[in-house]
């Protein structure tokens, strides 16, 4: 169960953990306020969410429409805490 859980949660953590990584030094990055380690956690709870809302929608794991879900959900946090709404 930890296996399944650990591999399911995978490719949101690796992708939360490099945006939030290389975020500051991507345009528009010196506007992020918050620590390395929130920015992760708040990256890899909306990839999470992502990919849980792709195995709900899709009723299984792996589909690689989860996975540009969840490529546009990071990207979004990531917009969001670097205030891009705002240039």
């Amino acid at each position: 169960m930890i296996v399944h859980l650990a591999g399911f949660v995978a490719p949101a953590l690796a992708l939360g953990l490099f945006m939030a990584l290389v975020g500051p030094y991507l345009p528009g990055g010196a506007g992020l306020k918050y620590s390395f380690w929130m920015r992760a956690g708040m990256l890899v709870l909306a990839g999470v969410v992502a990919l849980g809302a792709g195995l709900w929608g899709f009723g299984r794991d792996g589909k690689m429409a989860s996975y540009g879900l969840l490529l546009v959900a990071v990207a979004t946090a990531q917009w969001l805490m670097a205030g891009g709404w705002r240039r």
